[in-house]
């Protein structure tokens, strides 16, 4: 069964404010999460428990993953330079 996705409303609104292009190949990459939570390329972070990320080109998504409920709760899409500090 597909997971089903939701974000934060910070991670919404940076996605709408993101070039067509780039927001079209995150909106992509975060549906893919939908069916595959873990794919190829993805790291847990240290910093909290139960939060993941993976590459997006110069973005980084970072999201939870609730198995008991099937869900994906993307918690932040930014730069990579500056996706960390807002931790």
């Amino acid at each position: 069964m597909p997971y089903s996705i939701q974000f934060k409303k910070s991670a919404l609104k940076v996605l709408y404010k993101l070039p067509k292009e780039t927001s079209q190949q995150i909106a992509h990459d975060i549906n893919n999460l939908a069916q595959n939570p873990r794919p190829n390329g993805f790291k847990k972070l240290k910093v909290l428990e139960n939060l993941y990320r993976i590459r997006a080109g110069n973005y980084r998504i970072v999201y939870q993953i609730h198995d008991k409920i099937l869900l994906v709760l993307v918690v932040l899409i930014g730069d990579r330079k500056d996706v960390y500090r807002n931790l």
